[in-house]
């Protein structure tokens, strides 16, 4: 029978199963099971069960469950320092064993997200893989998920329309009108300046049915296939921007609906592998949802 007291995992505990800690330790940091969920690649009632399961083997609940609200039991807490120990050896042990021919990940992410501190993690992810080559391209959203469909990438980063299905993780995005803190775009201009990526950009389309549906006229003031012109254009006054709230700079300035500019859209991050992804694509999608974690904890 399970009960609430303090647990002793020494030798009389039970062989811990890894997946099993893994999916509690997923739950804890995700702070319930449909995240939890999507970073194990289970669905939810499977990860229910492995939690079920994992408390029936050390005797001991471990999650206080309050409707979507999942924290550790003390038995929980202290559980968890052992499994994310026991699950980083764990992998530590199969990447001292793996063959030396890894082969390659093709991985694809948004320009923003490149120049946003990802590339420490990319970086740190090589030197603990270095049979392992990784082949990273940054591009338009767009571009990413075709290639993905297409077999060309193997694990992809991309913005999409919220609500769209089939991705390991979704993160919901926050996106801004912005202009020039120091030369603002006068408003009331006959037609509204511009700026974006080329056709087919979420953001553009986003803008453009925007100013559309309110009655605006518009032009493309600036079109550049680089976030850092596109950046330097809103910053110089060269027109109205959609941008990302991790892309917006010091010199920008966040417009709101009291200035014109409702929000667009809805958007989302989303998180794709290919049907076919190796083990160790899985486990740099792990680390990718981890990072898209932290981002939006700090954005909120």
């Amino acid at each position: 029978m399970i009960n609430s007291r303090s647990v002793d995992f020494r030798m009389e505990a039970p062989m811990l199963d890894l997946e099993l800690l893994r999916s509690f330790v997923s739950v804890v940091e995700a702070g319930g099971f449909t995240r939890a969920s999507e970073r194990v690649h289970r669905t939810q009632s499977t990860v229910s069960q492995q939690i079920k399961r994992l408390e029936e083997d050390v005797g001991q609940v471990l999650l206080h469950r309050d409707g979507k609200d999942v924290r550790p039991t003390e038995a929980g807490e202290r559980l968890l320092s052992y499994a994310r120990r026991l699950l980083s050896l764990a992998e530590e042990a199969r990447d001292v064993l793996r063959d030396e021919g890894e082969g390659a990940i093709r991985l694809g992410i948004p320009e923003d997200f490149a120049a946003y501190r990802l590339a420490k993690l990319l970086g740190a992810f090589s030197r603990s893989h270095p049979n392992l080559r990784l082949d990273v391209r940054a591009d338009q959203s767009k571009n990413l998920s075709r290639d993905l469909e297409r077999g060309e990438l193997d694990l992809a980063l991309f913005k999409r329309e919220a609500g769209a299905k089939g991705a390991i993780a979704v993160w919901p995005e926050e996106v801004h009108w912005v202009t020039s803190k120091n030369h603002p775009v006068d408003f009331n201009a006959p037609s509204v300046p511009l700026i974006g990526f080329p056709l087919g950009c979420l953001y553009r389309a986003g803008a453009i049915h925007a100013l559309e549906s309110a009655g605006r006229a518009w032009h493309m003031s600036y079109s550049s296939s680089s976030l850092a012109g596109i950046q330097a254009a809103v910053a110089a006054g060269m027109g109205l921007s959609i941008l990302s709230e991790m892309s917006i700079q010091a010199d920008h300035r966040v417009l709101t609906a009291k200035d014109g500019f409702a929000p667009i859209n809805r958007t989302e991050v989303a998180l794709m592998a290919a049907p076919n992804a190796s083990s160790a694509t899985l486990r740099l999608a792990d680390r990718l949802a981890e990072f898209c974690e932290n981002v939006q904890a700090k954005a909120a």
